[in-house]
């Protein structure tokens, strides 16, 4: 969680919403990013969407079912889609998002009949620093 944590506070000084993730494999961080839809033009530039990006291209696969992913805030309907269709093993996240989240908010994308691949789902990890960081990041900006 410390290498996703890193990237959420690179993207906060970069003016984006500090999200951060990384994608680990045997132990290893084979891949961080940071949300970055602002500085890319590409409202699909989650930091979760990042990852699995540049894990898939690292591993020359499109599956990742031996990779897990550790992101700062619950994914939303989008990043869960990605997670699933790229078979992530284990999804850590630290805060929890009501309004935007789909694994214990909203959708609950991997509770729908329709999901065809449920990682094993671990929140809480880091939530009071990644919602610190996410609190301090809005209330410079109110």
């Amino acid at each position: 969680m410390r290498a996703a944590l890193a990237a959420a506070q690179a993207a906060a000084e970069q003016g984006e919403v500090p999200v951060g993730a990384a994608i680990v494999r045997q132990g290893t961080v084979i891949a961080t990013a940071a949300n970055a839809p602002r500085a890319l033009h590409d409202p699909t530039a989650h930091a979760e969407m990042l990852a699995i990006r540049a894990a898939a291209a690292l591993l020359g696969r499109d599956r990742l079912e031996d990779c897990d992913l550790w992101v700062t805030l619950e994914p939303c309907a989008m990043c869960a889609g990605a997670i699933a269709h790229a078979r992530i093993a284990r999804l850590y996240y630290g805060a929890s998002d009501p309004k935007g989240g789909a694994v214990e908010h909203g959708p609950r994308l991997f509770g729908q009949p329709t999901c065809h691949h449920r990682p094993e789902v671990y929140p809480g990890i880091g939530e009071a620093e990644a919602g610190a960081v996410l609190r301090a990041f809005f209330r410079a900006r109110r």
